[in-house]
């Protein structure tokens, strides 16, 4: 049995290449987390913008617990990498794991 196809989730800007990394130190010499460009555009509807987790789910086509499982996972990564002097890079795709 496949899994469902992934829906197509609505984000705004363009953030693929580009990484947030403590100064001083290359790139290629940080732990780099990927931080896909869904969990990008629920971190900022949620936390920048102050939209609930429901409103955050009409705006990117997707349910409210998708959203919470989305920006749950945001938040660890977005913790590892400040607390942890990783690098954050974002990318489009969902890497196959």
């Amino acid at each position: 049995m496949s899994p469902r196809p992934k829906k197509i989730r609505k984000c705004q800007g363009q953030f693929c290449g580009k990484a947030f990394k403590p100064t001083g130190t290359s790139l290629v010499y940080l732990k780099q987390i990927p931080l896909h460009h869904d969990e990008l555009e629920a971190l900022r509807l949620c936390d920048k913008e102050g939209l609930t987790q429901e409103e955050a789910g009409k705006s990117m086509g997707v349910s409210r617990g998708t959203i919470q499982r989305i920006i749950t996972i945001a938040r660890q990564k977005t913790a590892e990498a400040l607390t942890g002097g990783h690098a954050l890079v974002f990318v489009d795709e969902v890497e196959k794991e």
